[in-house]
């Protein structure tokens, strides 16, 4: 049987030299990778999103995250393709949990509206009176709290983007965004006294 040619029976990953050059600033570099993979970066990402724009949003991304080095690269987990497909896949679920978890707080909203003033034929009074009780409603809540909903709800941010964002474990930032969700449901269902 002849020798592998390389330790371990494995050539070298041939994009591997360009993550280094990427890590060290070249831009260059960072326009090759792209060029090499994005195909199927964009690929993987139009597959879990089945939305062409949402795919290029999340190609994009994760070169951008590659750029700025926020989620190192290491070649002992495997070869820089499946990096970069494990950066989209993530991104691309994030991006898919984000929208599913805004849709329902804007249903929330919407039911809590209709609780407020039913039957009102001014829906311009009942929607600034829903979003006046929300606001009053998210400033009873702690600081924690609060900035974390903000972060998910309002900046459209992710549960690992709010906890990178923050600076705090993931799991700390579910249980606060739950938390927080459960206090302004109580809330919003209190008479006007309750929150004003």
């Amino acid at each position: 049987m002849p020798a592998a040619p390389y330790p371990g029976g494995f050539a070298p990953d041939p994009l591997a030299p360009l993550m280094v050059r990427v890590g060290a600033g070249d831009e260059g570099a960072l326009a090759a990778l792209y060029d090499a993979t994005s195909h199927r970066v964009y690929g993987l990402a139009l597959r879990v999103l089945r939305v062409r724009e949402d795919a290029e949003e999340v190609t994009l991304d994760v070169y951008a995250q590659v750029w700025r080095g926020r989620t190192p690269y290491d070649p002992d987990r495997g070869s820089v393709l499946k990096f970069l497909l494990m950066l989209a896949r993530t991104r691309a679920v994030d991006l898919l949990r984000s929208r599913a978890r805004r849709s329902q707080v804007e249903e929330r909203v919407e039911e809590m509206a209709d609780l407020q003033d039913p039957g009102s034929a001014d829906a311009a009074f009942g929607d600034a009176f829903a979003e006046r009780r929300l606001r009053l409603a998210l400033a009873t809540l702690p600081d924690s709290q609060r900035v974390a909903i903000e972060a998910a709800y309002f900046q459209g941010l992710s549960h690992s983007e709010v906890a990178t964002a923050l600076g705090q474990p993931l799991g700390t930032i579910k249980t606060r965004i739950r938390d927080g969700l459960l206090a302004l449901r109580r809330a919003m269902v209190m008479p006007e006294g309750g929150i004003a």
